[in-house]
């Protein structure tokens, strides 16, 4: 599931590969982009959960993937893993093609635009690249958000901070005992900034290769806390975790009803293994 620390990675892998040079061919849906031929990439770059081509000629395409968007690389006429009818976006460079599988949004916009501008700036701080300015937080989200924003959807607000997928926010909020449908108006300034510099650190440690972890301990019990294993004893407590769907779009949550408490009003207690 592509979340910012994988939009990231990507961003870094397709610079190497695309930066500097001259495309051969670039397909939108099937359509040939003519703006684009016989362009050269300028830059990409990534804001959250947004992957953003620059190119020199002055056009630039935002691309999100969504829950189920993949990026993939084949040389010039081997077969795709995936049906050409899942291409969303195809990029021919020097004998490869770069392809993007079922992206959720891809748009083409004019680099020194306002829109393309606009796509960047409302989205807040990328939590991948940037340390969390809680105070500055704080006021984005009390400027943005209801305090009855339940904690679930807070987190997913790529408006006050981006970055943060499904699999994050409940890693997040197991980590810091909050539980899912606690509201934003009732959590502590401490617990607020617990959230966010959570988020921060586990993002930034997932930059490099490998599966995504969140936890550590090599006991050979699993690599993320409570992600996934609905029904699984709770590493912390041992109460049996459990999935729900909860928030404004019923996003899938895992969380510990024994010690995911809602003692919002203080501090976190500290976390346990890491």
């Amino acid at each position: 599931m592509p979340e910012g620390d994988t939009i990231h990675k990507l961003a870094t892998f397709l610079s190497e590969a695309l930066v500097g040079r001259r495309l051969d061919g670039a397909r939108l849906r099937g359509r040939a982009i003519a703006t684009l031929a016989q362009d050269s990439v300028l830059r990409l770059t990534s804001k959250g959960k947004h992957l953003f081509i620059d190119f020199e000629g002055g056009a630039s395409l935002r691309v999100h993937l969504g829950m189920y968007g993949s990026w993939h690389r084949y040389p010039v006429g081997q077969t795709w893993l995936k049906p050409a009818r899942r291409a969303t976006l195809v990029l021919s460079v020097a004998g490869q093609e770069y392809v993007c599988f079922n992206a959720k949004e891809i748009e083409l916009l004019d680099t020194c635009g306002l829109r393309r501008r606009d796509q960047a700036d409302r989205l807040g701080p990328d939590l991948s690249r940037d340390a969390p300015a809680i105070e500055s937080l704080l006021q984005r989200a009390r400027d943005l958000l209801s305090p009855a924003t339940e904690l679930v959807d807070l987190l997913l607000d790529q408006r006050v901070a981006s970055g943060i997928g499904n699999v994050y926010k409940s890693e997040i909020l197991f980590l810091e005992r909050c539980e899912p449908r606690a509201r934003f108006g009732d959590i502590s300034e401490e617990t607020f900034a617990a959230l966010y510099r959570t988020a921060a650190r586990l993002l930034l440690s997932n930059l490099g290769g490998g599966p995504r972890i969140t936890r550590t301990a090599d006991d050979g019990r699993g690599i993320l806390w409570v992600y996934g294993r609905a029904g699984q004893p709770c590493f912390r407590c041992g109460t049996s975790l459990v999935r729900e769907r909860l928030g404004r779009h019923a996003r899938s949550t895992y969380w510990c009803p024994g010690c995911q408490t809602a003692r919002i009003g203080q501090p976190p207690a500290v976390n346990p293994g890491i």
